[in-house]
């Protein structure tokens, strides 16, 4: 399992650790990842992702799994949540003629 988001594409990061007396020792950076459930609204069911602390916060703020995905750019999501995204978009494409007509 990598150290990546799936919803942002944020990665572990490399750089060095100083020393008192200046010596630089190779480290690593890693993303504070945490394992959570999300609700997707559109398709009515739950998806479990390995996000960062922070893009679960963007989450919350710009409402919502659906609305996440629908804003974020392909190249940023992890394969799993491309698929999704697709299903959301065909999903809300289907639904809006339905609405119109109505």
């Amino acid at each position: 399992m990598s150290w990546r988001c799936d919803l942002t594409g944020k990665k572990a990061l490399v750089g060095h650790k100083v020393s008192h007396s200046n010596i630089k020792t190779k480290r690593r950076f890693l993303p504070n990842l945490r394992n959570v459930t999300l609700i997707s609204d559109a398709l009515g069911r739950k998806v479990r992702v390995r996000v960062s602390a922070n893009a679960l916060k963007t989450v919350d703020h710009r409402g919502g799994l659906d609305a996440f995905l629908l804003k974020a750019k392909d190249a940023e999501l992890a394969p799993k949540m491309l698929d999704l995204k697709r299903q959301i978009v065909k999903k809300k494409a289907k639904a809006a003629p339905e609405t119109k007509a109505g």
